[in-house]
């Protein structure tokens, strides 16, 4: 989604207009994670960005999307720059923990 919503419409307070704003962008998150994911992928990721107008949009992680679309309304913006585009992703593994010495039990130990 790369898209360009009013903040000021004629006739509208301007909090519900960036409640249908806000609303939307979850509409199309939860859309997006609806979708199939290819092969060997387990998870989507949101590339998103926010600002006022496309060049001065700033990266922004997802859960903070809402927050940002605040800001922009707060400062006074006629419109805001939405831009999210999901790409399929895998989770990265855990890496192992470190044995602790002296804390391998017997088999005789480990049973109650």
């Amino acid at each position: 989604m790369k898209k360009i919503f009013p903040l000021k419409v004629p006739g509208k307070d301007d909090k519900r207009i960036v409640e249908l704003v806000r609303n939307e962008v979850g509409k199309y998150v939860n859309r997006e994670k609806r979708k199939a994911l290819p092969p060997e992928h387990d998870r989507w990721e949101f590339a998103c960005r926010i600002g006022p107008d496309k060049p001065s949009s700033l990266p922004t992680e997802l859960k903070s999307v809402h927050v940002a679309i605040d800001a922009v309304a707060a400062a006074g913006a006629e419109e805001v720059y939405v831009e999210i585009v999901a790409s399929p992703g895998r989770r990265a593994k855990a890496p192992p923990l470190p044995a602790v010495a002296g804390s391998e039990a017997t088999a005789d130990e480990s049973v109650l």
